[in-house]
């Protein structure tokens, strides 16, 4: 894929190392060309120095032909003005901006925009390990869904991933085994000390929960 990245602080730098490590063609854009000290000796994508909403430059950085752009400095109306100049100017498919201020993170969403707020995932986290230590609302975008971790124990050892799965309310999708993560089949045998992995509907969370004796965790 080509990526643009505007921004090269500690969220923008991580993200190009990963997508460069990983093959993929990646420019970044920051203000300040200090700042690409944090990209390493082993970046071997582009690197420019400017705004991230200049249209000549997103010009000269191939935004016509990005598959992604994702804007994540420290300003929010540097990201979204920069996301909707790569969304609406230059259509590139894929538009993320990063937003510090939750009620901006709405406002923009209700416009198209694919915002990723640190402040509401953050919250979400803490939230999460504070009342359902099991359970991670943050990990799927959707207010109806989650993902409950499972130990296996007591009369769950020797059951299928069939027998334990509630259709429309609890589905495995991931077994942590020893040093190992493994996709299951429905007729995958649990063992001792396996965790499971599933999503949950949040409407049947409590009667699942009780299902699998997570009382009061």
């Amino acid at each position: 894929m080509y990526v643009i990245i505007v921004g090269c602080g500690r969220v923008g730098s991580e993200l190009a190392k990963l997508l460069s490590g990983e093959g993929h063609d990646v420019v970044v854009i920051d203000k300040s060309s200090e700042s690409f000290s944090r990209l390493g000796n082993t970046f071997n994508g582009l690197t420019m120095v400017g705004n991230g909403f200049n249209l000549n430059l997103l010009k000269q950085s191939g935004a016509e032909k990005a598959d992604a752009f994702c804007a994540v400095t420290n300003g929010d109306n540097t990201n979204l003005i920069s996301a909707q100049v790569a969304k609406k100017i230059f259509q590139v498919p894929k538009v993320f901006a990063r937003v510090y201020d939750p009620q901006r993170a709405h406002i923009y969403s209700a416009l198209g925009l694919d915002i990723i707020s640190g402040t509401i995932l953050f919250a979400a986290m803490l939230r999460d390990k504070i009342i359902e230590s099991r359970f991670s609302s943050y990990l799927i975008e959707s207010k109806d869904l989650g993902v409950l971790e499972i130990g296996v124990k007591g009369s769950l050892i020797g059951k299928t991933i069939q027998d334990i799965n509630i259709p429309g309310e609890f589905i495995t999708v991931a077994i942590r085994r020893l040093q190992e993560v493994i996709i299951p089949e429905n007729q995958t045998v649990l063992k001792e000390k396996d965790i499971l992995m599933g999503v949950v509907k949040v409407a049947s969370l409590k009667g699942v929960k009780e299902k699998f004796f997570l009382r009061g965790k």
